[in-house]
């Protein structure tokens, strides 16, 4: 199984980046994506790919500033990224997108790039996701009209243009419209929650062959774990979820599933 979203790079996995994997590959899990959140910690990630791509559990990186910090991204800043993406471990652009929640927030304490700043950010990283033909990793949160106008303006321009919605959140009204882009669809712990009736329904609905397992370690940890940090280890337990919603085997989950990751990101499965 691939985990195709976990943040390893945080101090919440500070010092047991190592036992983490051991423990992913002991529970199945073969691969990590680990997506970068803005441009000092994108170099970060690609070095974790760099020192752990051989290991009984790969890592491959994604790079790219989320929306919250996207006044980070300079000239500069771009290049920067544009020469790791660059690299063989680094395999799509993200995490990247729109979000309106914290922008709504005058409680935050910190500072969140406005929403014009995101959506222009936004579009120039999916500019280089198109240059290095690689996908995209979108965070979506409160901000679903926007992100899917700017996905279909970005799609309108290149055909082969690809990616994943990350810990979807747009519920079984939005779907559809997620389907006909051609984006795959991210589904992480909460789906293991009995209150969580939309994403229930996602999980029903969407084809096995888009959707992608993801962790968003160390956060939304699924049930029984809730409470605790997340990590990849507990990818068979959100399989087992959705393969019950599904009325499938688990076993069938679990190979679609990697297979979808291996294809999206170009992945060598161990």
């Amino acid at each position: 199984m691939i985990d195709t979203h976990v943040h390893l790079q945080l101090r919440q996995y500070e010092g047991e980046v190592a036992d983490v994997l051991d423990r992913a590959a002991a529970a199945g899990v073969r691969t990590v994506v680990v997506p970068g959140i803005d441009p000092t910690d994108s170099e970060t990630v690609a070095n974790l790919a760099r020192t752990h791509n051989h290991g009984p559990c790969a890592v491959y990186a994604a790079v790219g500033v989320h929306p919250t910090s996207a006044h980070l991204l300079t000239g500069d800043a771009l290049q920067a990224l544009t020469d790791l993406a660059a690299e063989a471990g680094v395999v799509a652009i993200g995490e990247i997108g729109l979000d309106y929640y914290w922008t709504a927030r005058p409680d935050r304490g910190w500072r969140c790039a406005e929403p014009e700043v995101q959506r222009e950010a936004l579009r120039r990283q999916l500019s280089v996701a198109s240059d290095l033909n690689l996908p995209v990793i979108i965070h979506d949160r409160d901000a679903h009209a926007d992100t899917l106008e700017i996905l279909r303006e970005w799609r309108a321009g290149d055909s082969g243009a690809q990616g994943t919605l990350h810990s979807y959140a747009g519920g079984p009204e939005l779907l559809d419209s997620v389907l006909d882009l051609g984006f795959h669809i991210g589904i992480d712990g909460p789906v293991t929650y009995s209150k969580a009736k939309d994403l229930h329904e996602v999980a029903r609905r969407v084809p096995l062959d888009r959707l992608l397992l993801e962790t968003d370690g160390p956060f939304l940890t699924p049930h029984p774990h809730r409470g605790h940090r997340n990590e990849p280890a507990y990818i068979p337990l959100i399989a087992q979820r959705i393969a019950a919603l599904k009325d499938v085997p688990v076993e069938l989950v679990a190979s679609v599933t990697t297979g979808n990751a291996a294809a999206l990101f170009g992945l060598r499965v161990v």
